[in-house]
């Protein structure tokens, strides 16, 4: 009874120790799905979190972790099961990485397009929101969020009608630009440009569409023009 008592207690104690592959699994060497845990779970959550996937990096893969994975699918156009597969989660940390540039980058070295962009940003960054703005004609009394992100890249010479949000789910490239960065979804479109969001939202608080803050980009497609 005496050696039954302390196996029981020994399995008790094993019990109480995390398996080693949930603790120490190098990141992107297994699917990640909820109910896992470790170092690996973490690591993913703090790429999802720096990616505009607001996420606690707590390493316990629960609900708010799942849902921060299916938007993140929603948004690579991936199979939305809120799973994170070791592809994804290679995808993710490179995204990560791609942090917009700061805006302390000297002018010369922006790109053309880019500073024309800007340029044809800032005629229309104090309009008023106008639903339809800017899709009728070029030249609107005010813009909606896609008329505004729309006229933008027809400044630069890279769009040659405007776009509502739905049609920039689909154009340019998928993912983050290193100069100019989309996100759009069904109701609602804005863009990146050199570290600074151009965003209908931010003219209700200041007046104007620029914003040195972002927002979470979570439920949105990302996307970016060829080359930028």
């Amino acid at each position: 009874m005496h050696l039954t008592l302390r196996a029981g207690v020994a399995a008790a104690a094993i019990g109480l120790i995390p398996a080693a592959d949930a603790v120490a699994a190098p990141y992107a060497s297994r699917t990640l799905s909820k109910g896992a845990s470790g170092s690996d779970v973490e690591v993913l959550q703090r790429y999802l979190d720096e990616s505009g996937y607001q996420t606690a990096a707590d390493g316990e893969f629960g609900p708010a972790t799942a849902r921060s994975v299916r938007s993140f699918e929603v948004a690579e156009q991936r199979t939305v099961d809120g799973k994170a597969t070791p592809p994804e989660q290679r995808l993710v940390q490179t995204q990560a990485g791609e942090t917009d540039v700061a805006q302390d980058v000297p002018p010369e070295a922006v790109p053309p397009e880019v500073q024309e962009i800007i340029a044809a940003a800032d005629e229309i960054a104090t309009k008023p929101y106008r639903y339809g703005g800017g899709h009728g004609r070029w030249r609107d009394s005010g813009y909606d969020c896609s008329g505004s992100v729309s006229y933008a890249l027809h400044g630069a010479g890279l769009l040659d009608s405007p776009l509502d949000s739905t049609g920039f789910m689909s154009w340019g490239e998928a993912g983050k630009g290193k100069w100019v960065t989309i996100y759009a979804n069904a109701g609602h479109a804005y863009m990146v440009v050199n570290g600074r969001r151009f965003d209908t939202s931010s003219s209700k608080r200041s007046g104007t569409r620029w914003s040195d803050t972002m927002r979470s980009a979570r439920g949105y497609r990302v996307r970016h023009p060829e080359g930028l």
